[in-house]
């Protein structure tokens, strides 16, 4: 009886289904952008190899954008036991959260291994720029194009694959004369020469530089999660009452309506005998299926902004699949199913039979 009345009526029992589904889809993408940024950031900072990173003074562990470090220090810890390799680079924001990072590139590619380039190849003029794979996708960008960053045309000299760094590359020295801080990095990466030797170099140079954040690349690494975002998870949590709010009207309406469009139904399964508990399980296990079929699609619908994202905006945004959330926005969708059909239920439960069988 249960998939009958939904089949007698698809077009209702449809969008019942697509308007459950939207939250969902708004809870899976909305978190799923938030790991797929912070996936992304910490898969970026892993390419570059390095072992120890020495930040500015004052700066925090997420954001060091200012450059106020001496590029002379560079030097000072690469002559340090140990240390093998030591690179700085200057980090300017572009707009949002997209950086342009500049590196004095033979020394970082000693450190990380080097680019993959998928075309072209490194600076061969001071006006050069190289850009990751995403971000020639999403500006539609080939070797030789010109691209304006920072209010300066630059020439694309290569394209690399993602996963290394930034999403754009410039020579240290013309980032620096360019933003004025000429001689100055914004943080500076270290290498050691043996893994078993980073907490030894670490304490050491704290104490010897003291007014300067120094911790292993682990220890950064281990702080970029969802969690320190600030405000990411309060928005996550609004967004997920925000998903219980539509569920419950959507569902509490169509259950309603339904109610009323089968007054006379109702009326004959009374007259035949059926309780109000049994009227008012049949309209929650309507709902019920109406929630897992909103939960179903509203996962389906994820992959789909999933690929729009990384279709339209790959180098702006990226979301991840987050499977373990899907319990968690499915039962946030079947309670608020549930909720929603909790009146229109009692209101079917306590109809008459005689005034339903005459209802016209």
């Amino acid at each position: 009886m249960i998939f009958e009345n939904l089949r007698h009526r698809p077009v209702r029992t449809l969008l019942s289904v697509l308007l459950i589904a939207i939250p969902v889809t708004l809870i899976l993408t909305l978190v799923g952008l938030g790991r797929g940024m912070v996936e992304e950031s910490k898969r970026r900072s892993e390419g570059i190899r390095a072992d120890i990173m020495v930040r500015a003074p004052n700066s925090s562990a997420l954001s060091f954008s200012s450059a106020s470090m001496p590029q002379d220090l560079v030097k000072a810890l690469a002559n340090k036991p140990h240390v093998v390799l030591a690179t700085g680079v200057i980090i300017q924001t572009v707009s949002g959260i997209t950086n342009v990072f500049g590196v004095d590139l033979d020394e970082f590619n000693k450190m990380s291994g080097g680019f993959e380039y998928v075309e072209g190849g490194p600076f061969q003029q001071p006006d050069d720029i190289l850009v990751d794979d995403f971000y020639a996708q999403q500006k539609k960008l080939h070797v030789g194009d010109t691209t304006e960053v920072l209010n300066h045309k630059w020439r694309v000299a290569g394209i690399y694959v993602t996963g290394k760094l930034a999403r754009m590359v410039l020579p240290l020295p013309v980032v620096q004369d360019l933003t004025g801080n000429s001689r100055k990095v914004s943080v500076i990466y270290l290498k050691v020469d043996h893994k078993a030797n980073i907490e030894s170099v670490v304490d050491s140079l704290k104490k010897e530089f003291s007014g300067y954040p120094i911790m292993p690349m682990a220890e950064y690494l281990s702080l970029v999660s969802v969690e320190n975002i600030p405000g990411l998870n309060s928005l996550i949590h609004v967004m997920v009452g925000i998903g219980i709010v539509i569920g419950f009207a959507v569902v509490c309406l169509s259950m309603y309506m339904a109610v009323l469009q089968r007054t006379r139904e109702i009326g004959i399964l009374k007259s035949l005998g059926a309780s109000r508990v049994y009227i008012l399980e049949l309209i929650v296990a309507e709902a019920f299926m109406l929630g897992i079929g909103g939960t179903i699609v509203g996962i389906l619908l994820s992959f789909g902004a999933r690929w729009l994202i990384l279709t339209l905006v790959p180098a702006s945004l990226q979301q991840a699949i987050v499977p373990d959330w899907w319990p968690i926005a499915g039962l946030i969708a079947l309670f608020a199913s549930l909720l929603g059909a909790m009146y229109p239920g009692l209101h079917a439960a306590r109809q008459d039979p005689i005034e339903a069988l005459a209802y016209e």
